[in-house]
């Protein structure tokens, strides 16, 4: 009598090989970023140094390295490259976190409230412009288009964003384009300049587009869902900074759609700012759960990973290719 096999556990997907696959090139890129920051006005590095010492996954500029690596790719120009993208996103959080007057960012104060306003907004304004000393320096016309693009894109999305704070009426629809670009624009951005680096055809920068993409809007979803369902140890930031700040997120957007209507008029009092504190954000978290808002905005984002995963398809398969559908996957089954 044959015993019997016990199949193993499916193993958790997890951002190790993205990181594995380019950890090399990512050592080159955190010394591009380490002597950019530099300048004789001792804040400008102290306070760069800042938000960029505590640390955050360095997404966008893997998703360059692991884009040249899938393409093929053997030189070295995306180094600097993935360091703009990455200068990019620092000077648009350094903005974000002055806008939605944050105090916590990955586990420690934020840069405004360390260094004030003032200076947090102008060293933003440095780093967004050593991106594009960096764009420059590559050469390559089609590159500064499609990341200057990206980058006014993103500063429209932050601008919608703002237009439809405390709105209880935004849809969902509404809420997608949003994050489509404050977010996900960036995300597409760092993948597609792989494929041009790497001269491919436009099937494969298109790809490489799509894949970047649709991964920026499953992890917005998927942030968003953390805001009210996992503590501020595990996110590094204050939970319920979206509630408090009447962002109209994929969560609430739910819960108020399938809400009654004293649930409604609940949700109505507190995105105008009315109902603000600790126990106004467990009631919402209460809501939020009675009418399983979280797992729908879980649902959606593992919708839209899994289209990243499927854009690779044109790509041989590879360790690269590998890398990235894991890290998609990771993006929308973790907790942080």
């Amino acid at each position: 009598m044959s015993a019997e096999v016990v199949p193993l556990p499916a193993r958790a997907p997890s951002l190790g090989p993205i990181l594995s696959l380019t950890q090399t090139s990512m050592n080159a890129v955190n010394q591009i970023i380490l002597d950019r920051m530099q300048s004789e006005i001792p804040l400008i590095p102290a306070l760069a140094g800042h938000l960029i010492a505590g640390g955050g996954k360095r997404m966008r500029p893997m998703l360059t390295l692991a884009g040249a690596a899938v393409c093929g790719y053997q030189g070295t120009r995306h180094h600097r490259l993935a360091a703009a993208v990455e200068f990019i996103h620092t000077s648009t959080l350094l903005h974000d976190d002055v806008v939605d007057g944050s105090e916590t960012r990955r586990g420690q104060s934020t840069a405004n409230i360390v260094f004030g306003n003032p200076a947090a907004v102008l060293v933003g304004d440095f780093l967004f412009a050593r991106a594009f000393e960096l764009m420059v320096e590559d050469g390559s016309l089609r590159v500064l288009k499609i990341l200057s693009s990206a980058s006014a894109i993103i500063a429209q999305g932050e601008v919608d964003q703002l237009v439809a704070q405390r709105r209880i009426e935004t849809s969902e629809d509404r809420y997608l384009h949003i994050i489509g670009s404050k977010t996900a624009a960036l995300f597409a951005a760092a993948s597609r300049i792989a494929a041009v680096v790497a001269e491919t055809g436009d099937a494969e920068e298109q790809a490489l587009d799509d894949y970047g993409r649709n991964l920026g809007i499953a992890f917005q979803l998927v942030d968003d869902a953390i805001d009210y369902d996992s503590t501020a140890a595990e996110m590094g930031k204050d939970k319920g900074d979206d509630f408090r700040e009447g962002k109209m997120t994929l969560p609430v957007i739910l819960a108020y759609a399938r809400g009654s209507d004293e649930e409604r008029q609940f949700w109505r009092d507190a995105i105008a700012g009315f109902r603000t504190e600790d126990e106004d954000l467990a009631h919402a978290v209460t809501l939020i759960r009675r009418h399983d808002a979280i797992d729908a905005t879980r649902e959606r984002a593992r919708h839209f990973a899994e289209r990243a995963c499927d854009a690779l398809s044109i790509f041989p398969e590879s360790k690269a290719r590998a890398a990235m559908i894991d890290a998609a996957r990771f993006a929308v089954s973790r907790g942080y």
